[in-house]
């Protein structure tokens, strides 16, 4: 279960949320990461798909990198493997997104404290669709 200052600040991220740039979005409806936005955008939030092999998803043009992005987003929502956190986050801190949520599976220490240490508010390893219902009642 997530400590109470970890609820707070999934619950703050998702309040403080318009739209969320998701890394990794397929296009692929059976896919988890199209499950989950498409609820998400369901919930009201714009979703902004960053993959570099789709061109649309959700009715969305959707962007090779998330430094291609030029439209505003207050979050950063990632379904890539573990492996792949260090690359990604050091062009996250280049962008203006105050959040960035690793989902469910997705962790890496290092890269959790480089994004904290360069001023961003992380979650890791939680699906922030389950934080939805659970937190936003």
């Amino acid at each position: 279960m997530a400590s109470i200052n970890e609820q707070q600040l999934m619950q703050e991220m998702l309040t403080n949320t318009k739209t969320i740039a998701v890394i990794g979005l397929s296009d692929k409806p059976y896919r988890t990461s199209y499950q989950i936005a498409k609820a998400m955008q369901h919930e009201g939030y714009r979703i902004i798909p960053v993959n570099p092999n789709v061109n649309e998803v959700l009715g969305e043009k959707a962007y090779d990198t998330i430094l291609e992005v030029k439209e505003p987003f207050e979050l950063i929502n990632i379904f890539r493997r573990s492996i792949y956190l260090r690359e990604l986050s050091e062009k996250i801190i280049k962008t203006d997104a105050n959040y960035v949520w690793m989902q469910q599976g997705v962790e890496d220490l290092s890269a959790y404290d480089y994004l904290t240490e360069n001023g961003k508010f992380v979650i890791m390893d939680r699906c922030i669709k389950v934080a939805h219902s659970v937190l936003m009642r």
